[in-house]
């Protein structure tokens, strides 16, 4: 591994991307080297030369994802915003602008966990997910001022709630925006649609 972080930053990146592609669109046991040296436009030696097998190139992949992950996103959550919505705001920008930066590795790490593709990983490496995972959610949760909620209606299920229409809200924005170059296209319109999304929802969660 050492000789790879060494290599071109270019030609890294392009390696990187190729097979994180690979890999996000194919479980583990179906992804193919093979696929993955010529969208790089690489030798296949020169893959075996940097990762002795398949199985290592995706460990490293998870590692370098779960790292990635932290640093753009979870370390990035604002643990003092007391406002649930206001900080499922807050992260919705955040994580965009990590997928922004590098989609690949966002959608490898959605594969990862969708397909429940850890079988080859080693068990240090499973502790650190659940690890990451485990303190997003806590910080997501920390401080949070339950007295916005309307009174009716148990916290639990609020919350509740709230991360279903969430999430089906950004399933439904996911394909629409399937294909969609971000670099290319004003996203401003989005948020501002977003954002709306969010004071609905304070309006029929909160008092």
């Amino acid at each position: 591994m050492d000789k790879f972080l060494k290599l071109n930053p270019d030609k890294k990146e392009r390696i990187l991307e190729a097979a994180y592609n690979e890999f996000s669109i194919n479980t583990y046991e179906n992804a193919s080297t093979n696929r993955i040296v010529k969208e790089a436009g690489i030798g296949k030696g020169m893959l075996f030369f940097y990762f002795n097998s398949k199985k290592d190139l995706n460990i490293y992949l998870v590692e370098e994802g779960v790292e990635y992950i932290k640093k753009e996103y979870v370390d990035k959550i604002d643990e003092n915003e007391t406002d649930f919505l206001e900080k499922w705001k807050s992260l919705s920008r955040i994580k965009f602008e990590a997928y922004k930066k590098r989609p690949y590795i966002i959608n490898f790490m959605a594969n990862v966990y969708l397909n429940n593709d850890m079988e080859e990983l080693p068990a240090d490496l499973k502790s650190r997910i659940k690890e990451i995972t485990g303190l997003g959610y806590a910080k997501l949760f920390k401080n949070l001022d339950t007295s916005l909620f309307r009174s009716d209606l148990s916290e639990e299920k609020v919350m509740r709630y709230i991360k279903l229409m969430m999430a089906g809200y950004e399933m439904e924005l996911v394909e629409r925006l399937k294909g969609v170059n971000f670099h290319e296209m004003d996203v401003e319109p989005l948020w501002d649609e977003f954002y709306e999304y969010i004071d609905d929802l304070k309006t029929i969660f909160y008092k």
